[in-house]
Formats: structure tokens, C-alpha cells, sequence
């Protein structure tokens, strides 16, 4: 069941408009923009009903914040109002806005605005979601990654948390190609892919294709030390999958794992650490392969050296 924000200064139109729509969705009430400012940050609605005429911040300015936000630009928002000049519904169209219902309001017409609005909504976030996806390996694209990642470093920032940058290769992977043949090495991405992403099961994690034979992952909570030890098991992991290599190469398809442990501060540069865990990677290359090279909060090398195989 989708779930629809109403934000109303009057306990009445709110408990209305409730009525009307709580047999088909799940409505939350909010009588004052900051509490709903708040709730729409926390995620997870489909639809926002917003009076305009509100005291202290009104509904155009809780708008134009709604809209300006990472997390919350995409749900889509009914103004509702009194107001009829057009000039009223030309500046919320203008903030972003998806339509405009003056009061008193009509049931059967709220009722037909929400469901419209809900179904565009729905496709809207299966088309994105789709477009996020590498249709290879069904994991997050590059795309999905540039985008999230980002979010992920703020709120890392705000609250303080450890902050992990992981960088993974598939070891010789052009010797695989030339050996088995391109649709061979598909299959190989799409196998590591499936074995590592299953390692990667909270909300906060994200593990994305990064591009050819190469993954990026990000997670917030681990420290150093656990990341590097969790990063070890997914290398182990992909090595059991005991899938045949070229014998001059090794016995099995592995991969190399670099990746770097921060606790970011307000100013701290995402895209410095990421080439700490390129270099980690590097390193996990030049050292000879299948094995995890990681640095701690403090910048701090752990190498893995597994025995040959």
C-alpha cells in the first residue's frame, strides 16, 4: 500500500482528507511543514498533500526545500488551497509542483488526482530503477553508484560513521576472454557479481558494476579492520566458486579487492579516498593477485597474502 503525506495546519481538512484516502493508502498527518519536512526526509512516500497557507514556513517555501533535496526531489506534491489566483498556482507549478486542488475540496476528485499521480509515480521509479540497473549482472550500475554514493559519504559525514571505499577486479580476466570467449566471460562477471552482492545485505550497503570486469562498493559501520576481513571473505568466496581458469594464470577465477576506511569530516573529499582504494587495488595487482590490500582510518596498509593456488 502506497504511502501519502498530508501536511495541514487544520486538524479538520486533514482528518478529511484522510477519510477519503486511507481505504486505499496509508496517510500519514502532519499539521506543521518542519514535522513533515522531517517524516519526507525519513523516505518511503509515494505522494505529498500540501496546504499552502500555513504558519511559519508555508507551503511554498516547504516546497521549494522539498524539491531542493536530494532525498526527497523525486515524491511528487499536491498543493492545496483556497487561493484561486492564477498567479498562486503558476508559482507552485513553477517550484515543482505536480498539480493544484482548490478547496472545498471534492472527494471523488481528490480521489482521482491522487491515483493519477500515484501511477506516474510508480512508473517513474520502475523506469529509474531500471535505468539503474546493469542489465549484465542485475546489480546497480555506474550510474546508480555516482548518484548514491554521494548520499551515502553526506550522511556518513552528519552523523559521524565509518565510512568504507571498496575497489574489486576480476584477475586476468582478458587471459579468461581470449582463452573461453567473450559469452564465457560474461557468464564470469555476471557469477562474481552474484556471489559478491549477496555478501552486501544491509540498506546502507551499495555494490555496483564500476565498469568491464570491475566492481565498486560502498558501506557505512565497519571499521577498518572488520571491512578488511569482511572484503577477505567475499575474495574467498568468489575463489570457491572454483571456476576454471587458464592454467598458465591459476586454477580458478579470482579477484583482487583494495579499498580504503574513513570517518569523513564536513569538507572531506569523496573522490580522494576513492583513488586510495584504486591504489589499494593496485597494490593488490602488483602483489600477484587474489588478495585483499586495504587502509585503515588512520592510513594504515592490511595485506592479505592467501597461499597460491
Amino acid at each position: 500500500m502506497d504511502k501519502i503525506m498530508v501536511i495541514d495546519d487544520s486538524p479538520v481538512q486533514a482528518e478529511f482528507l484522510s477519510s477519503i484516502l486511507k481505504d486505499d493508502y496509508e496517510v500519514s498527518v502532519f499539521h506543521t511543514t518542519q514535522e513533515g519536512l522531517e517524516a519526507a526526509k525519513a523516505g518511503g512516500y509515494s505522494l505529498i498533500l500540501l496546504d499552502v497557507v500555513m504558519p511559519g514556513m508555508d507551503g511554498f517555501t516547504l516546497l521549494k526545500e522539498l524539491k531542493g533535496t536530494e532525498l526527497t526531489k523525486h515524491i511528487p506534491v499536491i498543493l492545496l488551497t483556497s487561493l484561486s489566483d492564477v498567479q498562486y498556482e503558476e508559482r507552485g507549478l513553477l517550484l515543482g509542483a505536480v498539480d493544484y486542488v482548490t478547496k472545498p475540496f471534492s472527494p471523488v476528485i481528490i480521489k482521482a488526482r491522487v491515483n493519477t499521480h500515484i501511477q506516474l509515480y510508480q512508473y517513474q521509479m520502475q523506469f529509474k530503477e531500471q535505468a539503474m540497473v546493469d542489465g549484465m549482472t542485475g546489480i546497480a550500475n555506474r550510474r546508480r553508484y555516482e548518484g548514491e554514493s554521494q548520499i551515502k559519504w553526506q550522511e556518513a559525514v552528519r552523523f559521524g560513521l565509518p565510512f568504507s571505499i571498496c575497489m574489486m577486479d576480476i584477475d586476468k580476466f582478458k587471459v579468461y576472454n581470449d582463452t573461453f570467449g567473450h559469452p564465457a566471460g560474461d557468464q564470469v562477471i555476471a557469477s562474481v557479481a552474484k556471489t559478491a552482492s549477496s555478501h552486501f545485505r544491509r540498506a546502507t550497503d551499495l555494490f555496483a558494476r564500476y565498469g568491464g570486469e570491475e566492481f565498486v562498493a560502498v558501506f557505512v559501520g565497519n571499521d577498518g579492520r572488520s571491512a578488511f576481513e569482511f572484503l577477505r571473505e567475499i575474495r574467498q568466496a568468489v575463489e570457491d566458486l572454483h571456476i576454471p581458469h587458464d592454467p598458465q594464470v591459476g586454477q580458478w577465477v579470482t579477484v583482487s579487492i583494495g579499498g580504503v576506511t574513513v570517518i569523513p569530516e564536513l569538507g572531506s573529499d569523496y573522490g580522494f579516498y576513492l583513488k586510495i582504494a584504486d591504489t589499494m587495488l593496485y597494490d593488490a595487482k602488483k602483489d600477484g593477485r587474489n588478495r585483499v590490500v586495504w587502509a585503515d582510518e588512520r592510513l594504515t596498509q592490511m595485506w592479505e597474502r592467501p597461499s597460491s593456488h
